[in-house]
């Protein structure tokens, strides 16, 4: 009998220190990975769409940080700085989001990433008449953001201006 109570308390044991040991490892594994921290890159990295335009002017048309991307105004001209769309609200309005579009794209953004759209307008009434051709733009939500009518833009003749903050969260 000593020798039958002997076993069962080295079994006991035995079963006690390795279940002990391997809650005690599992501990230990779930720290680890909870303190491991993804770093993400916080350099500035500086986007021109128009390179020649940007610098005479003095800006640059888009950063990146992080998954932040801040996007200047955008208006509607070509790569000479001629407006397009001469009178034209709605025609105005699509160059700006081309040109945004391209800028999303270059980082590897959709208009489903954008967060804040501000629109500038030396005529908030065509730009609502004509806002519906936003709904073909943002196709998932719309984000945030302030219109705005003012005196004038950069250029005589522009009608619109659209600058947009995005952002990509690590979980997509």
């Amino acid at each position: 009998m000593k020798a039958t109570k002997f076993s069962t308390i080295a079994i006991l044991t035995i079963f006690l220190l390795s279940t002990t040991i391997s809650c005690y490892e599992k501990v230990k594994s779930e720290k680890t990975e909870s303190t491991e921290t993804k770093v993400i890159d916080e350099t500035p990295d500086y986007f021109l769409l128009r390179p020649e335009l940007e610098k005479m002017y003095g800006y640059s048309h888009a950063v990146k940080i992080g998954n932040d991307i801040k996007i200047s105004g955008a208006v509607s001209m070509d790569n000479e700085g001629n407006l397009i769309g001469a009178g034209s609200m709605e025609e105005q309005m699509k160059n700006c989001y081309s040109d945004l579009e391209k800028i999303l794209k270059h980082y590897g953004y959709t208009f489903d990433d954008v967060i804040v759209e501000n629109v500038f307008t030396t005529n908030m009434q065509e730009f609502i008449n004509v806002s519906g051709f936003r709904n073909s733009i943002y196709k998932k939500q719309f984000p945030t953001g302030t219109w705005l009518e003012v005196k004038g833009l950069a250029l005589p003749g522009q009608l619109i201006e659209i600058d947009m903050e995005a952002h990509k969260s690590e979980k997509q």
